[in-house]
């Protein structure tokens, strides 16, 4: 009897399996990705069921974007565009980014960089102590330590003056964020969302699409988004991985409306609700008059745009692309991309980290830098600590900071953003912090076969999973 039953719940389990396996097949954004799940599920169903009902899932599905689905929306960045449209058009073809975002290049933007976690948290607090009416923030890992306390109490204090503040967190980010510290901010009068309650229950089997985007807007003049989550391992003080690199960005100028439409897109996903208070939607123009906009992509949009994105940046180059990414996962179409570019003769160069913080994709670069290095493209490991950056820099033209990381989870499975400047002031800046980058890195100049034993096996097998991580 017990016998029978087992075999009965293989065969079931089986035909699950092959039922998953074409729904791969059928869905799945890259035939790397239905060849990875179709191996694991026929092949191990006990493990890849399971892990399929909560990994498997392609598309974000429902997930209303404002510009593209509202009437309303539609005619108001119509309006914007048209009053913010820069005086003349910027060297940098623009186009492919404006039909990713769904959003226009607009005039009359400041960038300011930021560098690491004490200079990046000094302006963001004070930002939020300056707040008159609304603060909008937004982050995808948010720890209870000294940072996420101090980051509480500047969110608490601004409520009680009368500020409306509207917190959200990422579920997975903030897994281990005690509910103590949501019910403290919410009794405080901050509109803060409980990230396990939203959405309802069709949300457990939605987990490895995350919202990985990092932003705060202060009375829609100011905004920042960048790399920096908010935890003491930010600011330097982890043991494990030491001195932080990280880069996050200050905005003004009408690309703060732009991060702000992108927040209450998120917020109406997360609650259903419409924001109804007012916020305020004509950002002064700043005097630096950068041309710039910010590049909001995701599992919920229609086209492929977070590897897009890197797609696009890579193929207008003409003298440079510096890409600073603490991971180096590319589907094929990026992979192509930059090695064409460094044999039409660019400077290409990609900044990952030495330190490992995830052992998988930090395997798994090392079966890709072979591939590169054998066109020109140069790999730098930066040793001083751990680098967390996303940053891109093509050419004097173009100048990218932001959230996105240059593998195949940011590409398809996380909402990312990145802040996008079209000037060459914003490129002059971006390219003297990666040159300092660059000064504590070392160049990447042995082949895979060179490699410690652990590495030369394990790079070919991380890569396998490289299109599911």
């Amino acid at each position: 009897m017990i016998a029978s039953f087992a075999i009965a719940a293989l065969i079931v389990l089986e035909i699950i399996a092959i039922w998953f396996a074409w729904r791969a097949v059928s869905s799945s954004r890259t035939s790397q990705g239905a060849v990875g799940w179709v191996v694991f599920l026929i092949t191990a169903p006990y493990l890849g069921v399971p892990l399929y009902l909560f990994l498997g899932h392609h598309k974000f599905k429902d997930y209303l974007i404002a510009r593209r689905d509202s009437e309303e929306i539609i005619e108001g960045v119509q309006n914007y565009k048209l009053a913010n449209a820069p005086v003349s058009n910027p060297d940098f073809p623009v186009e492919p980014f404006e039909a990713i975002s769904e959003l226009p290049a607009v005039r009359g933007n400041n960038m300011r960089i930021l560098i690491d976690g004490a200079q990046t948290f000094a302006a963001i607090f004070d930002a939020l102590d300056a707040a008159k009416d609304y603060i909008l923030l937004q982050f995808y890992i948010i720890h209870d330590d000294e940072i996420g306390r101090e980051l509480k109490t500047h969110l608490i204090a601004a409520a009680q003056r009368g500020v409306t503040v509207r917190v959200m967190f990422d579920a997975v980010g903030c897994v281990g964020l005690p509910r103590e510290y949501h019910e403290e901010l919410r009794s405080s009068g901050v509109l803060a969302i409980d990230p396990k309650s939203t959405r309802g229950p069709k949300n457990r089997f939605q987990l490895n699409f995350r919202n990985h985007r990092k932003t705060v807007v202060v009375d829609g003049t100011v905004a920042f988004t960048g790399g920096l989550n908010v935890g003491d391992e930010y600011m330097g003080k982890s043991a494990k991985f030491g001195a932080w690199r990280d880069t996050h960005v200050e905005l003004k100028g009408p690309v703060v409306s732009q991060l702000q439409l992108i927040f209450a897109e998120d917020w109406h996903w997360a609650t259903g609700e419409l924001m109804v208070d007012p916020l305020n939607w004509e950002a002064p123009h700043a005097s630096e008059d950068m041309t710039g906009m910010i590049v909001p992509t995701g599992p919920g949009d229609e086209m492929e745009t977070g590897a897009l994105f890197f797609f696009s940046a890579i193929c207008a180059a003409k003298e440079r692309v510096w890409i600073a990414s603490p991971y180096f996962v590319p589907d094929t179409d990026v992979l192509t991309a930059l090695k064409h570019a460094s044999l039409r003769g660019v400077d290409v160069r990609i900044l990952v980290p030495e330190v490992i913080d995830h052992k998988i994709p930090w395997l798994a670069a090392f079966a890709y830098f072979n591939e590169i290095r054998q066109a020109g493209v140069e790999v730098w490991r930066y040793d001083e600590g751990f680098m967390h950056q996303k940053v891109v820099l093509v050419d004097e033209s173009l100048a990218a900071i932001g959230t996105t990381n240059m593998d195949n989870r940011s590409f398809r499975l996380n909402f990312e953003a990145m802040a996008v400047m079209f000037d060459s002031e914003a490129a002059k800046q971006t390219a003297a912090f990666l040159e300092k980058d660059f000064a504590r890195a070392f160049k990447l100049d042995k082949e895979l076969s060179e490699q410690p034993r652990h590495i030369r096996l394990g790079a070919p097998v991380a890569r396998l999973f490289s299109p599911v991580l």
